[in-house]
């Protein structure tokens, strides 16, 4: 028989591809000071396929689809978590192939992640491989950091047969080191034991349920929004018997639990009340109210760019990919290969068209999420503006115009103006916040009984006749005098709107303002076809992209090296963000450098008319310069123009961008979006 004192050992693949790091390096407190259990973090992942990391069964699996545990066979649990705080992000970019009770061999395929769905929801990629009873079963780990493949073998565990500690220990190293604090139990109710009186001793000591807003967990921490953070008693919560730790991040009260945090959050659940619970008290704190003119007017355009930013983020991966296919289309025809006549044609034509023809569907459902209003009703109403007979009113030309507007049909007598609304965007935000009035008021006087059958009938034939007939006119006559101001400032002077908006659209990226051009975008192609300003844009990815890349060449620091290569290739698939945070802003000279390089790279995309069709931008999105019609100089334009931004960024960022030294002076860098309550921490 094996002795307890001697340790089994359990080989670890990594989950995905990217850079293993120590877990200490992991930018999370809760993980790096192992109080969940030590492990390792993989960094900067490019994303794609999802492996087991050991051999074992799978013992859980998060709603939101970000996190797997797998026991094996010597008793140590496995944590794959993917993202740092991605439970946030409901699961969009995950998917996972298992269940709790399946068997998996490590290196075998478990699932996907969207590092660039995890981004845009302005969280950091960091995956995290942790043991989970550490304290109990973890001898040691051996971890080789560096560069792996998804699969490689990366890690030793080294498991105990027997726990070295007592039964009655936490689950975490940090836990066991330190014994719980004495809480005054008096006030509990007598009849309250295990979960539910741990439970009561949280929410006594946060201030009461009367200071929770809302509270919702993840794979190891129960999540309060509260009312006044300072009413927590952050020193008693944390040394209670079953608390791990307590962090405050992102606005949020975190009480690390563990792998009991299910059990905790059930006995938290009743205690609190269903509505509080499920987030009906609010979705998060409370947002101080503006006192003058222009704090209402930064108020309100913050809500805005959040609103936008919700909408938008879960559709921008079908926007790209369907720009891509739209390039490809185009090649196939201009090399003859396809014919527009023919059946082969049609149908890769509706691959690359469908997800702009009803957008109004999509950005419906997803505007809805983000303004509290009924998902499924909103997006039938996005059929409704849809819908192929309005879309034939939306052709007809009537007798009279108002601001220029055909009243081209009439409703009970009344006459109106029908827009085109397939491929629009912010008539259906519109209605979903409209939407969000009248539902609530719906259900108020509505009877229960025949409430599941009314709400929506009478929700889509009012908010579906109030767009079509007074707000959708409006918001299209706001929108139309945008983009033609736009338009017209680039037809004043193309080259000088590159150089302008190339050397400053990625300052909007730092404070989420891009957020305020990026619908334009995405209405100009879907309406036209194509985007000039879209091209400039697409400029910009491409200098920051070659100046963060100056970085890699020039530095002699591995981990700078490391992180600079990942994000300038990053930057030149079209996410800059990494580049930004990670390297360019963290040492301001070289973002200035990219900056310039953007500017030059604008100007000449104004000077050469460069235009474009696809959504997607940067190197890898070249086939959206090719012109459906056949490929004519903006394809030229579009190389020499990203080929000038590189030179110069790379250039300026090499001479006078960067040094080793300047490490010594880098600072910590924020993600601001203003549309959130919080700064985002890269």
């Amino acid at each position: 028989m094996t002795s307890s004192t001697t340790p089994t050992t359990v080989e670890v693949v990594a989950p995905i591809t990217g850079t293993i790091i120590d877990i200490t390096d992991v930018p999370d407190p809760v993980f790096a000071k192992k109080s969940v259990g030590d492990g390792f973090g993989i960094s900067a992942p490019p994303g794609g396929t999802v492996v087991s990391p050991v051999t074992g069964t799978v013992m859980m699996v998060a709603k939101t689809r970000h996190a797997v545990g797998i026991k094996t066979e010597s008793g140590l649990q496995f944590l794959v978590h993917l993202g740092i705080d991605t439970v946030e992000l409901d699961g969009n970019p995950f998917t996972l192939t298992v269940t709790k009770g399946d068997k998996v061999e490590a290196g075998q395929n478990i699932g996907t992640m969207d590092v660039e769905a995890i981004k845009e929801g302005g969280k950091n990629t960091t995956t995290v491989v942790a043991v989970t009873n550490t304290a109990k079963k973890l001898d040691h780990i051996d971890v080789n950091e560096g560069p792996a493949e998804a699969g490689d073998k990366v890690a030793v565990a080294h498991a105990k047969v027997k726990p070295s500690t007592p039964p009655e220990s936490s689950n975490s190293a940090a836990a066991s080191a330190k014994k719980p604090a004495p809480v005054d139990s008096s006030r509990r109710p007598a009849n309250l034991t295990g979960y539910d009186a741990l439970a009561w001793d949280i929410i006594d000591n946060i201030g009461g349920k009367e200071n929770v807003r809302s509270v919702t967990h993840c794979i190891t921490r129960v999540r309060f929004y509260l009312k006044d953070n300072h009413k927590a008693k952050t020193d008693i919560i944390s040394n209670l018997d079953g608390i791990i730790d307590v962090v405050q991040a992102g606005g949020q009260y975190q009480v690390v639990i563990g792998a009991e945090v299910e059990d905790v959050y059930n006995a938290i659940v009743p205690q609190l009340g269903d509505a509080v619970a499920a987030g009906g008290g609010d979705d998060g704190p409370e947002t101080p109210k503006p006192t003058t003119a222009w704090g209402w007017v930064k108020f309100g355009f913050s809500s805005l760019i959040g609103v936008i930013t919700g909408s938008m983020i879960p559709v921008i991966g079908l926007l790209a990919a369907s720009g891509i296919i739209k390039g490809i289309l185009s090649l196939l025809l201009t090399f003859e290969i396809v014919d527009k006549e023919t059946s082969t044609y049609i149908v890769i034509n509706a691959m690359s068209d469908s997800v702009f023809f009803f957008l109004p569907i999509f950005v419906g459902f997803t505007a809805a999420k983000r303004l509290g209003s009924d998902p499924i009703i909103v997006a039938i109403i996005g059929g409704v503006l849809t819908y192929p007979d309005v879309l034939t009113l939306a052709e007809k030309k009537g007798d009279t115009a108002i601001l220029g507007m055909s009243l081209n049909a009439d409703f009970f007598g009344l006459p109106y103006h029908v827009a085109s609304y397939s491929y629009s965007i912010f008539p259906i935000i519109v209605a979903a916040w409209f939407a969000s009035i009248v539902e609530p008021w719906l259900k108020k006087i509505v009877p229960t009984v025949v409430r599941s059958i009314f709400v929506p009938l009478l929700e889509v034939i009012i908010v579906s006749t109030a767009i079509l007939l007074i707000l959708g006119p409006i918001v299209t006559f706001i929108s139309g005098g945008i983009a033609g101001a736009i338009t017209g400032l680039y037809s004043m002077s193309s080259a000088l709107s590159g150089l302008v908006v190339g050397g400053f659209y990625q300052a909007l990226v730092i404070f989420g303002l891009h957020w305020a051009v990026i619908p334009l975008v995405a209405q100009d192609i879907a309406q036209t076809g194509h985007s000039y300003l879209n091209a400039i844009i697409s400029v910009t990815m491409v200098a920051q992209g070659a100046a963060v890349l100056a970085v890699f060449v020039k530095s002699r620091i591995k981990k700078i090296k490391e992180l600079s290569l990942s994000a300038a290739i990053s930057a030149f698939c079209g996410v800059t963000e990494p580049a930004m945070y990670g390297i360019n802003l963290k040492y301001g000279r070289v973002f200035l450098m990219g900056s310039i390089g953007g500017a030059v790279g604008g100007l000449v995309t104004g000077l050469l008319n460069v235009n474009m069709w696809g959504f997607t931008g940067s190197i890898i999105g070249f086939t959206s310069f090719v012109n459906p019609e056949g490929v004519d100089s903006s394809f030229q334009g579009f190389w020499i123009a990203s080929i000038a931004s590189i030179a110069v960024a790379f250039t300026l960022t090499y001479m006078f961008g960067f040094t080793d030294a300047d490490v010594e002076g880098g600072r910590e860098v924020k993600k601001v979006r203003l549309g959130n309550r919080e700064p985002v921490h890269k």
